[in-house]
């Protein structure tokens, strides 16, 4: 990696820090199905990873890291354990700074913050979706169902599709998100996909965030 792509991949982590600050309410909370599954502890990193040059090694999977990809606009995204296959839209911040979201119009969309790296690419792709919405369960739901080891496919428009590991699914209080663990920028390719979780409370809505983490294991043609 360059010394300006190093740069470039903090400064998106400060950003992201700033803008989404605890994370817990970044999605939309409206339906009337607020049981979605949690992660297990088994799924959890078995201690907090530590950082290193900026670095975030998490617990990797038994598949082995692959080298970073070109970069390329992700157009769909797709987790087979739970038949997820949904589009993937473009997000930026908002005039108050903070990520936008998917239109919870759309049960089945994703989102990938498009100021941070595309997911297979060097560094921390973010992608984000609903829970729920108005209409019932949305596209990560059953994000908190998953297990280390599951594959993650993120389809690009140039043809490849990223195929990433799951090393940890976790769940965070919105008082205690972490935020350097969930932005900071990573050396090899790593994706993280974050929807509402923790519990509901009627008043408050969801109390946190499930954070998916995962690394890149390998690409195909589409």
């Amino acid at each position: 990696m360059t010394a300006r792509r190093t740069r470039d991949n903090r400064a998106v982590a400060l950003v992201l820090t700033a803008a989404l600050g605890t994370g817990a309410w970044m999605l939309y909370d409206g339906s009337q199905t607020r049981h979605p599954p949690q992660p297990s502890p088994s799924d959890a990193f078995a201690a907090a990873p530590a950082q290193s040059g900026g670095q975030i090694p998490g617990t990797p999977s038994t598949a082995p890291p692959a080298p970073p990809l070109p970069a390329s606009v992700p157009v769909r995204i797709k987790i087979p354990s739970i038949k997820v296959d949904a589009p993937v839209t473009l997000l930026n911040l908002d005039k108050t700074g903070q990520l936008q979201v998917p239109d919870d119009n759309n049960r089945n969309l994703a989102g990938w913050y498009q100021g941070g790296p595309a997911p297979g690419a060097a560094g921390n792709a973010i992608m984000d979706g609903h829970v729920d919405t108005e209409q019932g369960p949305a596209v990560f739901y059953n994000l908190g169902s998953l297990h280390k080891g599951n594959t993650v496919e993120v389809d690009r428009k140039d043809g490849t599709a990223a195929l990433f590991s799951i090393d940890a699914i976790e769940v965070y209080e919105k008082n205690a998100f972490p935020s350097s663990r969930v932005y900071g920028a990573t050396k090899d390719a790593q994706l993280r996909l974050i929807t509402c979780g923790g519990g509901y409370s009627k008043d408050t809505g969801y109390l946190g965030n499930v954070v998916l983490y995962a690394h890149l294991t390998g690409s195909k043609h589409v």
